[in-house]
C-alpha cells in the first residue's frame, strides 16, 4: 500500500524519528563519498505551480543523488495550467512516474492527487502546510541540541504554512511550543485545536514575542507576507512591527538558543542581519538539510531499499 507525506497528521513519532536517522545517516554518506543509488531507474514528477529554489534544487539533486530522475513541470508548459483537472493529472502520471512532490496553492489540490494517484505524493508546500520545511527544520535542532525533546521551540510572526506544521510536529512529537502573532495573523484554528487533542507538550498562543522566546532554545521565523500576499505588504510591516527576531530578542532566550529561518529572508524586517549572520543562527544548516531529510522521505516512499 502506498504512503503519502502530506502532512504530519499521516505519520507516527516512530515514523518521523526513523526519517531523521536515515537523513543524518544519508548526510553522513554523501561526506564521504559514498555513492548509493536505492533509486536507478526511478522518476519522481516535480508539479510546481509557486516558484522556489530550495524545494526545487533539493528535490531534484536529492533524486540525482539516490540515483533517479526528477521531472520539472511548470503551468506554462503542461497541462495542468490549461485546467486538465487534477484527478486526471494524478492517474496519467502514476503511469509514467513512481513519485510525485507537488508545490501549490491549495492544501485541497494536494489532497485530491494524493488520492486518485496510485504512487506516493509529496507536499512541497501550500499555502496552510509546509511539512518538509519543518521535517528539515527539526533536523537541524536534533543535530545541534542533541534532540528535539524537552526543548521549547518559539515562533515569532505570521500564523501562515509554516507556523501550522509546526504546530502539527509538536502535537506529534511533544516539545514545548510557544507562538507569537499578532491578532488577526495567527495560525489555523482547527490545526491548534486538533494538535491540543493530541499532544504530550504544550502548544501555547501569545501576541508578545518577548514571552514566547524567553528561555527559548529555537527561535523562529519567516517573512511577514508570503508569496501571493505582495499587496498586503504595507499593512503587514504595520501589524508585524515588534515581531523582529533580533539583538534584543535573543537576550530573553537561552544563551546557546539556534536561530531558524526557512528563507527567502527580508533582512531588517522579520529577522536582523545581525542575528542571521550570527553565531546562533543555523538558517544555512537548515537550507542544506532539506536535501537530507527529502531524500530519507523519498527513499522510504518509492521503495529504496536501506
Amino acid at each position: 500500500m502506498k504512503r503519502d507525506f502530506l502532512s504530519f497528521k499521516d505519520w507516527n513519532r516512530d515514523d518521523l524519528d526513523s526519517i531523521f536517522k536515515r537523513a543524518i545517516e544519508l548526510k553522513n554518506m554523501q561526506r564521504k563519498g559514498v555513492v548509493y543509488h536505492p533509486l536507478t531507474g526511478k522518476a519522481l514528477a516535480m508539479i510546481f505551480e509557486k516558484s522556489s529554489t530550495r524545494t526545487r534544487v533539493s528535490f531534484e539533486v536529492g533524486m540525482f543523488q539516490l540515483g533517479g530522475h526528477a521531472i520539472f513541470m511548470s503551468p506554462r508548459e503542461t497541462q495542468i495550467g490549461r485546467g486538465e483537472p487534477v484527478k486526471d493529472t494524478a492517474r496519467v502520471l502514476s503511469r509514467y512516474v513512481n513519485g510525485i512532490m507537488i508545490r501549490t496553492f491549495s492544501q485541497e489540490v494536494v489532497e485530491e492527487l494524493a488520492g486518485y494517484a496510485t504512487v506516493p505524493v509529496i507536499n512541497g508546500l501550500t499555502d496552510l502546510l509546509h511539512p518538509c520545511q519543518i521535517m528539515a527544520d527539526l533536523l537541524t535542532v536534533i543535530e545541534k541540541m542533541g534532540t528535539y525533546e524537552g526543548l521549547k521551540m518559539a515562533w515569532i510572526g505570521d500564523g501562515n504554512n509554516m507556523a501550522n506544521s509546526w504546530i502539527e510536529a509538536a502535537g506529534k512529537l511533544g516539545f514545548d511550543l510557544t507562538l507569537a502573532c499578532p491578532k488577526g495573523y495567527t495560525p489555523d484554528p482547527l490545526i491548534l485545536g486538533d494538535a491540543h487533542k493530541i499532544t504530550t507538550g504544550k502548544i501555547r498562543l501569545t501576541s508578545d514575542p518577548f514571552e514566547a522566546a524567553k528561555d527559548g532554545d529555537v527561535i523562529n521565523t519567516d517573512v511577514w507576507a508570503s508569496m501571493g500576499q505582495e499587496d498586503e505588504k504595507k499593512q503587514r510591516q504595520v501589524a508585524f512591527k515588534g515581531y523582529q527576531v533580533n539583538t534584543e530578542l535573543m537576550k530573553v532566550a537561552q544563551k546557546d538558543a539556534i536561530v531558524l529561518h526557512c528563507l527567502p529572508a527580508h533582512r531588517g524586517e522579520e529577522i536582523t542581519e545581525e542575528v542571521i549572520e550570527g553565531p546562533n543562527s543555523m538558517v544555512w544548516d537548515q537550507a542544506e538539510n532539506r536535501l537530507h531529510v527529502q531524500k530519507a522521505i523519498m527513499e522510504k516512499l518509492m521503495g529504496g531499499n536501506k
